[in-house]
């Protein structure tokens, strides 16, 4: 069984904006950003996900676009992945919002796949309030087809003795790694449906397109496909990135993009139950170059601050001079079960510090939403990072309108707790 969910970033968005159902809508980044989802009614602009924004806005002046939410997107996976489990342990997520489910183990206990199909795209359209289109086969390659078919919200089973006659009239761009050049050789050769190229001598393609890609385009072409489903395995990394609306120099905000992602991870850390112990950097130039810089901290951590101190000590010892950076990221690996890990603490510890406040904050915005706590430093909206800084005087009544001192540097240092 593969599972796909419907324009999945913009469903989720929906849930929060009915007055955008109906509309031709998009979720992605500024202007220089890309397509990450795009509704049905955007669809039929000709809009999909990968295309630019700006040429997205041609095609459909009147589209809205939506910042992402990428923490709301992951929560609401981990949900939808969470309904898969009730119905088979053995669960490979292809992506944030698609998975392969071999249910071959629960027929006896719901009856048919299709009744699990429907139980489960029941289940997730009552809990999440989005759909999903379901496909059933004998195998990965035929059931992602299927789901592919019956998009959006729907439901196709396409038994074994069924394959070919499914399969055999589709064009061949269908198969999996068909790409442009594939498909235009293919045409060169006269095969433009699947049938055709089932009924093309392997020998014939595998002369064409070597031996390893011509054997695999006939078994394709005849539905086999021998790869099973795999349950998935534990996360290895948990990390953040953004890629600016302006490219930036300045080391402060370079810094202070390193915080903002150093928050978004150990907030995704805490929310997965894990901890790491080796800290990675990215930083993509304006030649869209890419450097990567790691240290491991102490002990496993989950905490915005030690992240964040490991991270802008890989930055430092950089030595950046005059770089244009466009997009900023932070992961950490090694990761622990929080429950398996030992943290030694130390003896000039306090006896609550950034961990507890960071736990209050959490707490915080679980239920009044991701604004509720913030860090003064990083209120500031991500896009406003590459513009030029020009520092300003806030004169609050009754108080002078300079600062002075130790106190007034801790204010830009944005290691300094909000």
């Amino acid at each position: 069984m593969h599972v796909d969910m419907d324009a999945f970033y913009a469903s989720v968005e929906l849930r929060q904006r009915p007055d955008l159902v109906g509309r031709p809508m998009i979720v992605g980044g500024a202007t220089r950003g890309v397509v990450l989802s795009a509704s049905y009614e955007a669809r039929a602009h000709g809009i999909r996900s990968g295309m630019s924004v700006a040429a997205a806005r041609r095609l459909c002046p009147t589209l809205v676009s939506l910042p992402p939410r990428m923490e709301d997107y992951s929560a609401v996976s981990r949900s939808v992945m969470a309904v898969f489990d009730r119905f088979t342990p053995v669960v490979e997520a292809a992506s944030i919002d698609e998975a392969f489910l071999d249910v071959t183990g629960s027929l006896r206990m719901f009856g048919s796949a299709v009744a699990i199909g429907e139980g489960l795209r029941a289940a997730v359209a009552d809990e999440q309030q989005i759909t999903c289109s379901v496909g059933i086969g004998p195998n990965k390659f035929v059931a992602k087809l299927a789901s592919q078919a019956c998009k959006p919200d729907g439901l196709l089973e396409v038994p074994a003795d069924g394959v070919v006659e499914f399969l055999h009239p589709l064009p061949v761009e269908r198969l999996w790694g068909v790409g442009e050049a594939t498909a235009q050789k293919l045409h060169r050769l006269g095969l433009r449906t699947v049938a055709e190229l089932a009924h093309t001598p392997e020998e014939t393609l595998r002369r064409a397109f070597g031996p390893h890609a011509g054997s695999h385009l006939a078994r394709l072409a005849w539905g086999r496909d021998e790869r099973v489903v795999v349950g998935r395995a534990p996360e290895r990394s948990i990390g953040s990135e953004h890629t600016l609306a302006a490219d930036i120099v300045d080391p402060v905000q370079v810094r202070r993009e390193l915080l903002r992602m150093a928050d978004r991870t150990a907030t995704r850390l805490r929310r997965a139950g894990v901890l790491g112990r080796t800290v990675t950097i990215s930083l993509r130039f304006a030649d869209f170059t890419t450097l990567t810089r790691s240290g491991t901290v102490p002990g496993p951590t989950d905490v915005t601050e030690e992240i964040y101190a490991q991270a802008v000590a890989l930055y430092a010892r950089l030595g950046l001079q005059g770089v244009r950076i466009r997009r900023v990221g932070v992961r950490v690996e090694g990761l622990v079960e929080r429950t398996e890990a030992y943290r030694q603490p130390e003896l000039t510890e306090p006896d609550r510090g950034w961990r507890e406040a960071e736990a209050a904050i959490d707490a915080a915005t679980r239920r009044f939403g991701p604004a509720a706590v913030q860090r003064a430093v990083l209120t500031r909206a991500p896009e406003e990072a590459g513009r030029p800084q020009r520092r300003t005087e806030q004169v609050a009544e009754g108080a002078t309108s300079r600062r002075h001192g130790p106190a007034a540097d801790r204010r830009e240092d944005p290691r300094q707790p909000a």
